[in-house]
């Protein structure tokens, strides 16, 4: 399973030889924990890397539903799934943006924005469509005092922890793609800012049990983000398409309002008033914490993680410096 046409080969293991073949080599190593599920021997141990683990049974009303809770194993798991990403990462590079860009003929520097926004395209829009699922079928929209009562929120439901062992292993997967997509070094440190900051807030939300919250404000935030990158891929294709920054700049204040909102609520009013105000990190009570921490600290993805909040006035439609586009590589 070749991702890339190669005319020449490289020495075995060499810098190149990884670099060409990064998603093979991942692709033989998912093969392999596949093939462990085949063997009662080795089934245990594959289970290990495709499931999530810590499952517990937790009565309801009716029956027993089955949740789970974070632990060192979750490791292996967001593993697996970063070479599942790594994978995916090439087969949306080899047939679909680089079929694109070479019809849009492209400058080296328009090249590599327009691989960057074209795989955060894809994310963002399946993030989205998934984390909307998610806070729908949870009832956590049609409920906001959810994000806060009862808790802390230790069992998470399947699909939930498993979104967020996915969402890690997205961002985890970011870093060693600077290195396999020869990333130009002046664009190195924008991109590490932002992927930091998102395993940073995903994490957070994940280990302190605020997994709830963490969703609304991921669907907010990818939802600003995708129409940003949308807007950068209609402007590689044609200069004088603008329209869709225009929607982006005022999405960007709303979603950005709501996220401040919503974070001071759920944060600053509603776990400050819970009864369970004892700091317990055994139980997973995090809450003496959190409500005595400065409460914007906590909401971190108020801020545009990939590039800069607002518009400096030679990086506006029609300046001489040509475009918003830009305004994520100063």
């Amino acid at each position: 399973m070749a991702f890339r046409r190669r005319t020449k080969s490289y020495p075995l293991f060499s810098q190149e030889f990884v670099i060409h073949n990064h998603a093979d080599i991942g692709f033989c190593l998912v093969l392999c924990v596949l093939i462990g599920l085949m063997f009662e021997v080795t089934a245990k141990t594959a289970f290990l890397f495709i499931l999530p683990q810590y499952n517990v049974s937790v009565p309801t009303a009716d029956s027993e539903t089955v949740h789970y809770h974070y632990g060192p194993k979750d490791l292996v798991t967001i593993l697996f799934y970063v070479f599942i990403t790594i994978i995916l990462h090439a087969v949306v590079q080899e047939y679909i943006l680089d079929k694109i860009s070479k019809r849009l003929h492209l400058s080296k520097v328009k090249h590599s924005k327009f691989n960057e926004s074209g795989q955060l395209v894809v994310f963002h829009l399946s993030s989205v469509v998934w984390c909307f699922y998610v806070v729908v079928t949870e009832g956590y929209l049609t409920n906001p005092r959810s994000l806060w009562e009862d808790y802390p929120h230790v069992y998470l439901p399947f699909q939930v922890k498993f979104f967020y062992l996915c969402q890690l292993a997205y961002w985890l997967h970011a870093l060693p793609e600077l290195y396999f997509q020869k990333v130009r070094k002046e664009e190195i440190p924008r991109q590490l800012q932002y992927i930091c900051l998102y395993l940073v807030h995903i994490a957070g939300a994940y280990l302190l049990n605020l997994s709830r919250l963490g969703l609304i404000l991921l669907l907010l935030q990818y939802s600003t983000e995708f129409l940003f990158h949308m807007a950068r891929l209609f402007y590689f294709a044609d200069e004088n398409n603008e329209k869709l920054f225009n929607a982006w700049a005022a999405v960007f204040g709303v979603t950005r309002l709501f996220i401040l909102t919503l974070a001071v609520l759920a944060i600053g009013f509603g776990l400050a008033r819970i009864e369970n105000q004892a700091f317990d990190p055994e139980k997973g009570n995090f809450n003496t914490l959190l409500c005595s921490c400065d409460t914007g600290g906590n909401t971190g993805m108020s801020r545009v993680p990939s590039g800069e909040s607002q518009l400096p006035p030679d990086c506006r439609p029609g300046s001489s410096r040509g475009s918003l586009v830009t305004m994520k590589t100063e």
